[in-house]
């Protein structure tokens, strides 16, 4: 039997690792790093930089691999997710059989918390499911970007007795949810926040949260919509990529 962690380190900063992720991590045989290219090699080196301030001992092995790309801004989204995560599967499958032995336990190290939009938990529930490996598998639950970015911008996120969705920013486009005193949007690369600018609306933004190259605003969303549009497009210039999530609510009292 072999066995497989799904471990959550938290949104950027090492010391939002928990106590429950770091005894995983000293649980782990092999752990897998996706290569997502040279512009994200420091989420690859703040993976290692974890395992170093955690893991006690060296008996731990790392195995790199290409994490297989989407197409973006495509109409077809669903189908093009579909394949993606056919592709990992595939790839996940292979490092499971190839990279480690019967009895041993590898490991995923999944940024924010492996249940906030991310594939890993379907993936290896089915490659466990497939009856094509002897296979166990664990989800240690990880600090979300979500949970951050209420922190660093100190607000709760939702206000007494009112509802909040987590949604993208695809999802967005369609309006503001129906019911929803406030809004968490993640996935989103169209600044969709600029359509609610006539609005009157309250928006809590931060990018990189919990790295050293943070960028936090806040405020009436019609007075910052354009800073955080020109810092969002200055930081992806400067670091070649982001991971962004902002929080946006109807300003005034919440209604009853």
């Amino acid at each position: 039997m072999k066995k497989i962690l799904i471990i959550g380190i938290g949104a950027g900063d090492p010391d939002y690792v928990t106590m429950q992720a770091v005894n995983a991590l000293n649980r782990v045989d092999v752990f897998f790093l996706m290569d997502k290219g040279e512009s994200k090699a420091e989420l690859i080196e703040l993976r290692k930089e974890i395992c170093r301030r955690y893991i006690k001992g060296n008996k731990h092995r790392f195995v790199d691999a290409t994490s297989p790309e989407w197409t973006r801004g495509t109409e077809d989204y669903f189908s093009v997710v579909d394949d993606l995560n056919h592709d990992k599967q595939a790839l996940f499958e292979r490092l499971i059989a190839q990279e480690m032995a019967d009895g041993e336990c590898g490991a995923f190290l999944v940024w924010g918390d492996p249940a906030l939009y991310d594939s890993t938990i379907r993936i290896v529930e089915i490659i466990a499911g497939s009856g094509r490996h002897q296979l166990d598998y664990e989800v240690i639950p990880g600090i979300s970007s979500v949970q951050a970015l209420a922190a660093k911008h100190k607000v709760p996120l939702n206000r007494i007795g009112q509802s909040i969705e987590i949604t993208t920013g695809r999802k967005l486009a369609e309006g503001f949810p129906e019911g929803a005193d406030s809004v968490v949007v993640m996935l989103d690369a169209e600044n969709t926040y600029k359509r609610f600018v006539d609005q009157d609306m309250d928006i809590f933004w931060g990018a990189y949260l919990g790295m050293p190259n943070e960028v936090l605003v806040s405020g009436k969303l019609r007075d910052v919509a354009g800073e955080i549009e020109r810092m969002r497009a200055d930081a992806r210039a400067a670091n070649g990529w982001i991971m962004d999530s902002y929080l946006m609510r109807r300003a005034g009292p919440a209604k009853t």
